[in-house]
């Protein structure tokens, strides 16, 4: 494939680099996505799906008619033990092999989960097929989210929220756990791609106090860590101060983005998530700097 376009951005100042497209749990394919962010005049977008490059690599293929740039990215889920840790991976090379094949692990391990939960539903009496599933999932990967709006059509819960709250949050009647990449092993595994580790959205990770989060992050530098997704939906303007504030202690680049799915998350929108989120073009600028030696130079 070709290597990236140089952008100059004019207008286009501002952008979102946490979005999930039909790929893994969102709603919007990624030229939907594409159109939606050129229309808001983004000067750059990752599409960071979970545990799959397929949505970054559609988009890539539209990035010749359009203006907005678009990042190469995905989001790889780790266990930790008081929440939930999910690493950020931008600018990586999507035919890097061993990043290829640890996904390809992971999502044997969902597919086996989703047959669990499944299972574990029909036990509590609600019949909900794989076929049904896949009628929401489409052609992307499935997921918990897919299972949800599966009991959502069946009206057995009236939200999405409620049917992770009932069943299918860690700890509930149908939850199932699955396989997921060690810390030290996602860190690795986006740096040998020649890609930036950033830590997304660090609330998740639900620590005790500002102290534990920075022994948290400290130790995630050590292996590898790049950046802290300080600008995210939900943070607020004195939770995002406090990600910034960590971020220049530690020496760790600062991103951004919505994490957008679309109508799972129906009141978050791309570039603005609940209508008050701006990240500025300069995040891209810090990322590309960031960006291993091994990554210059090289063709996606």
């Amino acid at each position: 494939m070709n290597a990236p376009r140089t952008h100059t951005p004019l207008k286009q100042t501002y952008v979102d680099l946490h979005i999930h497209s039909t790929a893994s749990d969102g709603s919007v394919s990624p030229l939907e996505i594409i159109q939606i962010a050129e229309k808001a005049g983004l000067g750059a977008i990752a599409i960071t799906d979970h545990d799959t490059l397929e949505g970054s690599a559609e988009a890539l293929r539209y990035q010749q008619g359009y203006e907005v740039e678009i990042l190469p990215g995905i989001e790889i889920s780790a266990p930790f033990r008081s929440g939930t840790m999910h690493i950020l991976g931008y600018l990586i090379r999507l035919d890097d092999v061993p990043l290829r094949e640890a996904l390809e692990v992971v999502q044997r391990s969902r597919a086996t989960r989703n047959l669990q939960i499944l299972a574990k539903l029909q036990n509590l009496g609600f019949e909900v097929t794989y076929d049904e599933v896949f009628q929401v999932a489409g052609e992307g990967q499935i997921g918990r989210p897919h299972i949800a709006q599966a009991l959502l059509r069946k009206r057995v819960v009236q939200s999405i929220e409620e049917a992770f709250v009932r069943f299918l949050k860690q700890g509930g009647p149908a939850y199932a756990d699955r396989y997921r990449l060690e810390p030290a092993e996602a860190i690795q595994t986006i740096l040998h791609a020649g890609g930036v580790p950033v830590l997304a959205h660090p609330s998740s990770l639900h620590t005790e106090n500002e102290s534990d989060l920075e022994t948290v992050v400290a130790g995630l530098k050590e292996l590898g860590l790049k950046g802290i997704e300080a600008y995210c939906t939900g943070h607020g303007f004195a939770r995002t101060a406090q990600y910034k504030r960590l971020a220049h202690r530690q020496g760790l680049l600062v991103t951004g983005g919505t994490d957008f799915h679309g109508a799972i998350k129906p009141a978050v929108h791309i570039g603005v998530g609940n209508g008050d989120l701006r990240v500025p073009y300069t995040v891209v600028e810090e990322l590309k700097r960031a960006a291993t030696s091994s990554y210059r130079g090289k063709a996606y």
